[in-house]
């Protein structure tokens, strides 16, 4: 009895297996760690923005409004209980996350006004960390969206789209593909002066050539 009972395992693990169920595992587990990366290099971003604002509440009081911005769009982030799992909630996720993306840039872009804030050692590190913070996002969103994309694929192709059926395993929702490009570009500053067209050359009037004198008539 024990006999059969080895070989029957034997046998369904040997099933399992050839129908991919073990890759689903892994590929599944790969997307968790992922979206783990991600969530914790949004927190490191979130972290920074309590120092940040404060140091630049110290040179750049006037700049209230900015500031304000900088600090709602981290508490609404903060309010979200996002489930990667569910496609509603990683879009208000994502948008919360580019709402407060957006109002850094913007506070980014006032510093640059008040020259003693920008000598602060302070904060030049809070901006390194920053700057460093956001490529680590885009890094491992990158990521994300590729282990995704992969999972996805796999458990639509045969015969793993059988097993996923039997066991449940769906497809899971990406961020917004469209978007990644335009997220990972550092954000356009105009400083409301139009530039000024080159003025062409100014070219000499042609002058005629000397002329020869008359020739004398011969005496």
């Amino acid at each position: 009895m024990s006999l059969l009972r080895s070989l029957l395992l034997l046998v369904l693990a040997a099933t399992l297996s050839g129908c991919g169920y073990n890759a689903i595992q892994q590929k599944d587990e790969q997307v968790k760690a992922g979206w783990s990366e991600v969530l914790n290099q949004y927190q490191r971003r979130a972290d920074l923005i309590p120092n940040l604002v404060n140091t630049v509440k110290g040179y750049a009081q006037q700049e209230e409004r900015v500031l304000t911005e900088v600090t709602n769009a981290r508490s609404r982030v903060g309010q979200i209980q996002v489930n990667a799992d569910d496609p509603a909630s990683l879009k208000q996720f994502q948008q919360a996350q580019g709402e407060l993306g957006s109002a850094l840039s913007r506070l980014m872009v006032v510093s640059e006004a008040y020259p003693q804030l920008q000598s602060n050692q302070n904060f030049r590190d809070l901006q390194a960390q920053l700057e460093g913070t956001e490529n680590r996002i885009t890094v491992a969103r990158g990521r994300y969206i590729q282990m995704v994309q992969d999972y996805n694929t796999f458990i639509r192709s045969f015969p793993q789209v059988i097993t996923a059926k039997i066991f449940g395993y769906k497809e899971k929702p990406n961020f917004a593909v469209e978007n990644e490009a335009q997220m990972a570009r550092p954000p356009s500053v105009d400083f409301g002066t139009t530039p000024t067209a080159p003025q062409a050359p100014q070219q000499n009037p042609p002058q005629n050539p000397p002329q020869n004198p008359p020739p004398q008539p011969a005496n």
